[in-house]
């Protein structure tokens, strides 16, 4: 596995693709005047190539000839772009590792991965060289590095933002999402490219016990002062459970309708330019192209079974919360298969918006062996912006103890 160890003020953590940087002027004034951002390179940006995390989609495509709808949009609220980041190879996996780019180092946890597959934006914030970083999510892959790395992030809900000039992965489970160490700066792009209402969203908190018992008993006695907090503040956790088939589940449909997406949407380029692929991604890939349709049939169905059973619960203003992830950042000498352990218990909870289109937000909340791990708050479907102001006042509550 290669590291990324580049040295020099802004390469010495490897968030950025390796060569020219991709930078950009604000386009205009406005609420993100003075701010500075990365994206993840599956973004377009006109006249610079999107790499999608692997040298063969590079090389088989063309410079990009116009902008993404969501860098754009940023563009014209007067933030500046800094650059592209390091992702995961076509973004398909959890990790953060990349053998052709290098992996980016964790700020917070340098003999830890990072997350993926947005994990030079995770790092990129984390390590303060912007202010925020666009990524997307799929399976966690806002979540995950946020929590790896110690930063707030956001996935939103199917399409509250667009993906216009952004590559696929599995269209069904894609969310623009973005990294930031502050609350307040959070909420600022939100604003920027949210619509929907901005309140609705105050509780009550409701403790998603299935989540709390995936993870791992460090993480979950870790993440309760943070949780006495909130409860301080927004009153006593209700406990409820939705997976009455249990978590697994979750991680087991999930995964059979992604993959049958991920190979609708990238089968033709692999068949054709047939590429190598790192550790676990071509794993994934071959699962991918041998994916039973009567299995993705019965994760559809699941997909209906789940939101009907979760989105309810969500439409008074209520908040799950749970772990981000049952455990920190996996160690870098992790061997594959201890990896696919917890991407498998990992994917069981970030599954839950996934699979029930919510939106979610990771805070910092505490550490296990010195290593960051996240506590994540969940909204109703659209209720995006309402969802970014509970985590700020959230966050507060959090830090002021």
């Amino acid at each position: 596995m290669a590291v990324n160890s580049a040295t020099g003020p802004e390469e010495t953590y490897g968030a950025f693709v390796p060569g020219a940087r991709c930078t950009a002027a604000p386009l205009h004034t406005g609420r993100l005047d003075g701010l500075r951002f990365a994206v993840k390179d599956m973004f377009d940006v006109a006249g610079w190539p999107t790499g999608n995390g692997h040298p063969d989609w590079k090389r088989s495509h063309p410079p990009a000839s116009g902008t993404a709808s969501a860098v754009s949009a940023l563009l014209l609220a007067g933030a500046t772009l800094a650059g592209k980041t390091v992702m995961m190879e076509l973004a398909f996996g959890l990790s953060g590792e990349n053998i052709w780019y290098g992996t980016p180092i964790n700020p917070r946890a340098p003999d830890r991965f990072p997350g993926g597959s947005s994990c030079g934006s995770a790092v990129a914030v984390a390590a303060g060289l912007v202010d925020f970083a666009l990524g997307s999510d799929t399976a966690g892959s806002v979540r995950i590095p946020a929590s790896y790395c110690g930063t707030l992030g956001i996935r939103t809900s199917p399409g509250a933002v667009s993906l216009s000039g952004a590559r696929a992965l599995a269209p069904g489970f894609d969310t623009v999402g973005w990294f930031a160490r502050d609350a307040a700066v959070l909420a600022e792009v939100g604003e920027t490219l949210l619509d929907g209402p901005a309140g609705g969203v105050a509780g009550p908190l409701l403790r998603l016990e299935e989540a709390w018992m995936n993870a791992a008993p460090r993480t979950a006695e870790a993440l309760r002062p943070a949780l006495e907090r909130l409860e301080r503040r927004f009153g006593r956790a209700v406990g409820v459970r939705a997976a009455p088939e249990g978590i697994d589940s979750f991680y087991d449909h999930f995964r059979t309708v992604q993959a049958e997406e991920v190979w609708a949407t990238l089968g033709g380029w692999v068949n054709a330019e047939a590429p190598r692929f790192g550790p676990g991604v071509a794993e994934r890939i071959a699962a991918a192209r041998g994916m039973d349709p009567d299995s993705a049939a019965q994760g559809r169905a699941f997909r209906q079974v789940l939101r009907a059973r979760l989105r309810p619960l969500l439409t008074g203003g209520g908040v799950l919360v749970f772990p981000t992830s049952p455990c920190p950042a996996p160690l870098l000498t992790a061997s594959q298969a201890e990896q696919e352990l917890v991407r498998a218990a990992t994917i069981g909870v970030t599954a839950i918006a996934g699979i029930a289109g919510l939106p979610e937000v990771t805070l910092p909340a505490a550490t296990v062996n010195g290593a960051p791990v996240g506590l994540s708050l969940v909204g109703a479907h659209g209720a995006d912006r309402g969802l970014l102001a509970f985590a700020r006042q959230a966050m507060e509550a959090i830090a002021g103890g």
